[in-house]
């Protein structure tokens, strides 16, 4: 008998996940040595609480190996048909550069940064972040932008309450333009019935409603295609003191007037036809601009320039008092809401164009669509309006089906309105052979060429372009493939990625984006599918999307899931307006309160604001615990008003509590619902199940456990999970594939199905991962935490431990004994991790003067442990301060980070230069911060949120 495998084990073998977890079987030993178990087994069975644990394994599909992984997905995406997309409606067919779409969107030193938040490694990110804030605020006509948000729906919607909060004098509803994109209106109205708001919809044409109103809306260009003159409207809302929103297309704005010269107060849009793929809705970048005054009520992030500890100027983000860990409930909006890495294509597009080139794109887009609209004409068809950029809304009475089905079998996809309606919206993808193909469609034969020499444009005089947009030099120096490699590149080099090394953020999850998971997010199938097509032409994504649905569901322990949601901020909001829409429908409107405990995210008690209810925070015990006295005294005072509570679990703090159960049992006998936030799934996937050990939905963070990359801050997904009395109040969007799913709640996000384009990716990770492999990833995580925990836990107290004295997937190390004792402060580690390779661990939060630390179970032994000394050696820094030899002024700490300038000319510092910027020893390959480290507090009281022009930074 042979002692070799078979084929068939052979065949069904994925080292996929030997690829995924750094640590090898020696390694663990080692770690597991220095824990006190014997096997990952025991450590864990130590770890998780067992009134909590999952009783049988997880059933998933057996892992694949890397190429039938690959293979399957590419069956998936060519049973996508996504044709010409020239349905319109917010999203159209681009090209994006192949310089661009190599050098960043597949470009793991961009995709695997994390959020910006310690800028003086973040430089090159920051950099194209304040490229698209410019974009932005030079074609919206406004001073200042933001640095994305999820998609213009949901801008539109942060649009309606950032009026309401700048504008106190306003009262009354907020009124929408009835030619606004159809999802905006829908996006605007689930966001308006949580917060209580009235949203009036009508025709702007015939002016403004009577009586009071907050604010107004207006498409411009209109979603028909219209190009509505917004004066009248912005100057009468402005006489009954109400603010003007308006949602503007970026490349229609090359050629159109900016909002702001018309008056308007705030712009919203997508940057997604600035060279970013449909993606079958998203990732996109939305957009928002504001004019003078209102700057500090902006959602989302905002980039500013300071300056660093040598008076230069520095990219950071800026007003960071609004970040949601400080203002929890009183924050202005949630500030995971942004996609930073499409807002960087969509930036990268505008450089490598110019405004030569993109107003070229815009002029070309333009006139084909003016001259199939004459061709139409010509044939007798009625197209609905005279002045257009590149949508025609087109009556064809009883044909619209015909004409629809006829294009669509030449393999272009145009918007059914009605059945006497079709709608066509021109690209920079539209060719002449195109046009051509719409003619037959209709029945149709022209001279394109003689048309277009007989054709004027369709744009109205008075609103043509006569401001100037990217003057700034950034947008005139890089036109060429070279320079434009050279730029990106160069960016690229100034920021700290997961390509250089390790990031132990804690409570972010900074794991391998392997690139097998990667690699089909660019496959036609998935990136160029526009999310309205008909049903039949989408059967791709929906065999992938049922798939992961029903993998979450499995691993999560719900009953349904809704993938919409397009970030965890989001998905915090899907599931709680679920709570609120079940209570409702049970008689129970007053039930509005949120307990949340005072550990949780800032990021929840944001979005329990926005979803209408009051937030009342809950006591932690002296260890870090939800403190379940003071849980049932709420619960008691408000046994007729609560709606929820949220919860993280493993906590906040990094701790699996004992008593989670006993938690949900409360507040389900005072009638509330149980909110377990899905942050750390990564500590229980395969272990226990928030659905069965009392949770009655979670948000997950696919860019956290399922390895969809942070791409410097975004994109995420956010899906929702619910157990079954909850399902029906899951998201609806009115052009969902699904017909059940058209009709509900309202959709959160601009698309059916959210930031579809990056799903794949989760796809690919539980195949190849299999029930077991994602098993084990968890218990890696939690025993590389552990190993941290007691390697450091000599040096700097680890603040809080859960169930048998371990810590779940993270660690908080407390610095403020240290600090207390020393002067050295919080700051001065993290800037100092920076000098020996590191990114700073996630600092004070959840608790002020600490550090939390995830090393996931992607990196290796030797990078665990090379962290671990460089804290080590750090502690050994403070304590010379502590011992006299330096004060905290004088020291590497304080001095941290160092540039490569600390190589040159004087020094006069109380430490080496070597000891500066080689602590370890000469490193080849050491990473060098663009800049020391960095003025806070002046970039808050000098705002500037442009680029500065580049003589600023010669020295």
């Amino acid at each position: 008998m042979s002692d070799h495998p078979s084929l068939t084990e052979l065949d069904g073998a994925s080292p996929f996940v030997e690829r995924h977890i750094g640590l090898r079987p020696a390694d663990e030993q080692t770690m597991l040595e220095r824990l006190g178990f014997s096997a990952l087994s025991e450590l864990m069975d130590a770890a998780v609480p067992g009134g909590i644990r999952s009783g049988v394994e997880l059933e998933l599909p057996t892992a694949l190996t890397e190429q039938a992984t690959a293979k399957a997905l590419r069956t998936l995406a060519a049973a996508n048909r996504p044709g010409e997309a020239m349905i319109g409606l917010g999203y159209h067919a681009t090209i994006t550069p192949p310089v661009v779409r190599r050098n960043v969107l597949e470009d793991p030193s961009w995709y695997t940064a994390y959020t910006p938040y310690q800028p003086e490694i973040s430089q090159g990110r920051l950099e194209a972040l304040i490229n698209f804030q410019t974009v932005i605020g030079d074609l919206t006509g406004l001073p200042t932008a933001n640095a994305s948000l999820l998609d213009e729906s949901t801008a539109a919607a942060e649009a309606m309450t950032l009026v309401r909060r700048g504008n106190r004098k306003a009262a009354g509803p907020f009124v929408v333009d009835a030619d606004a994109l159809p999802q905006t209106i829908d996006v605007v109205r689930t966001r308006a019935g949580g917060m209580g708001i009235e949203v009036v919809v009508t025709d702007l044409t015939q002016g403004l409603p009577d009586g009071e109103l907050s604010g107004v809306l207006v498409q411009y260009p209109g979603a028909s295609g219209r190009i509505f003159d917004p004066r009248p409207v912005i100057e009468a809302a402005h006489e009954r003191n109400a603010l003007a929103v308006v949602a503007a297309d970026l490349l229609a704005l090359t050629l159109l007037e900016s909002p702001g010269a018309l008056g308007a107060d705030v712009v919203v849009g997508s940057s997604q036809r600035f060279g970013v793929p449909l993606f079958y809705g998203g990732p996109h970048a939305g957009f928002m601009a504001v004019a003078s005054g209102l700057e500090r009520h902006l959602p989302g992030r905002l980039v500013g320039v300071s300056v660093d500890a040598e008076g230069r100027p520095a990219y950071r983000l800026a007003l960071q008092t609004r970040e949601q860990h400080i203002r929890r409930d009183k924050a202005t909006s949630n500030i995971c809401t942004a996609q930073v890495l499409l807002a960087v294509v969509a930036s990268m597009y505008a450089v490598y164009h110019g405004p030569e080139g993109l107003k070229a794109i815009a002029t070309r887009t333009h006139r084909y669509a003016a001259v199939l609209a004459e061709a139409l004409r010509a044939a007798g068809i009625t197209v609905g309006h005279e002045q257009f950029f590149d949508t025609l809304s087109v009556t064809v009475p009883g044909r619209g089906v015909e004409v629809q089905q006829a294009a669509r079998q030449m393999g272009i996809q145009i918007r059914l309105v009605d059945a006497d309606t079709v709608g066509i919206s021109t690209s920079e993808c539209t060719t002449g052979s195109t046009i051509g193909g719409l003619l037959r469609a209709f029945g149709v034969s022209a001279d394109l060429d003689s048309i277009d020499r007989a054709t004027a444009d369709a744009l109205p005089d008075d609103l043509r372009r006569a401001t100037p947009y990217l003057t700034h030099e950034v947008f005139s120096a890089h036109h060429s493939e070279t320079q434009m490699l050279r730029y990106l590149r160069r960016l690229s080099a100034r920021d700290y990625a997961l390509d250089r090394g390790m990031i132990p953020l804690g409570s972010c999850t900074m794991k391998l984006n392997a690139t097998t998971e990667m690699e089909p997010v660019s496959l036609p199938g998935f990136a160029d599918l526009h999310p309205f097509v008909p049903a039949e032409d989408a059967q791709g994504y929906r065999q992938l999307v049922d798939d992961l649905e029903g993998w979450l569901a499995e691993v999560t322990g719900y009953d349904r899931v809704s993938i919409q949601p397009n970030a965890g901020s989001q998905g915090e909001l899907a599931g709680l307006l679920a709570i609120r829409g079940f209570h409702r429908a049970n008689g129970h409107e007053g039930r509005d309160v949120c307990l949340i405990p005072s550990s949780a995210h800032g990021t929840n008690a944001a979005s329990a604001v926005m979803a209408g209810m009051r937030v009342v925070v809950v006591k932690a015990a002296d260890d870090g615990t939800v403190d379940l006295d003071d849980l049932r005294a709420q619960c008691e005072q408000h046994a007729h008003d609560l709606a929820a509570i949220m919860v993280t679990y493993p906590s906040t703090h990094g701790a699996y509590e004992d008593t989670i159960s006993e938690l949900c049992d409360i507040v389900h006998g005072h009638g509330g619902q149980v909110y377990v936030d899905g942050a750390n799934l990564n500590a229980l996937l395969g272990y226990a199940k928030p659905g069965e050990f009392g949770g009655d939905v979670s948000h997950l963070n696919l860019h956290k456990t399922f390895c969809i990359p942070h791409g410097g801050g975004g994109p995420g997904v956010g899906p929702v999970a619910v157990r079954a009395h909850l399902a029906p109040y899951l998201p609806s969007h009115a052009m969902h594939p699904e017909e059940a799913k058209r009709s509900g709640i309202g959709p959160v996000s601009g698309a059916p199905y959210g930031s579809a384009g990056i799903l794949p990716i989760s796809w690919a990770y539980i195949r190849l991962m299999g029930g077991a492999g994602l098993t084990r990833a968890t218990a890696s995580a939690v025993l590389s935490a552990n190993y941290v925990a007691a390697r450091l836990g000599d040096h700097f107290p680890v603040l809080y431990r859960g169930h048998s004295g371990l810590v779940a997937h993270e660690c908080i190390l407390d610095v403020r004994g240290i600090t207390k004792e020393t002067g050295v402060s919080i700051d001065d580690v993290a800037k100092r991790l920076v000098d020996y390779g590191f990114h700073s661990p996630t600092m004070s939060f959840p608790v002020a003067g600490t550090l939390m630390v995830e090393p996931t179970e992607s990196e290796d032994l030797a990078e665990i442990d090379r962290f671990c000394e460089a804290m080590i050696a750090i502690k050994g820094e403070i304590d010379r301060v502590a011992s006299g030899e330096w004060t905290p002024e004088d020291s590497p700490l304080r001095g941290a980070p160092h540039t490569s300038r600390a190589l040159v000319g004087e020094w006069d510092r109380g430490y080496s230069r070597e000891l500066a910027v080689f602590p370890t020893g000469v490193d080849p390959d050491k990473y060098w911060p663009p800049v020391g480290r960095i003025d806070q507090a002046y970039g808050d009281r000098n705002l500037q949120c442009s680029c500065p022009p580049l003589e600023a930074f010669v020295e």
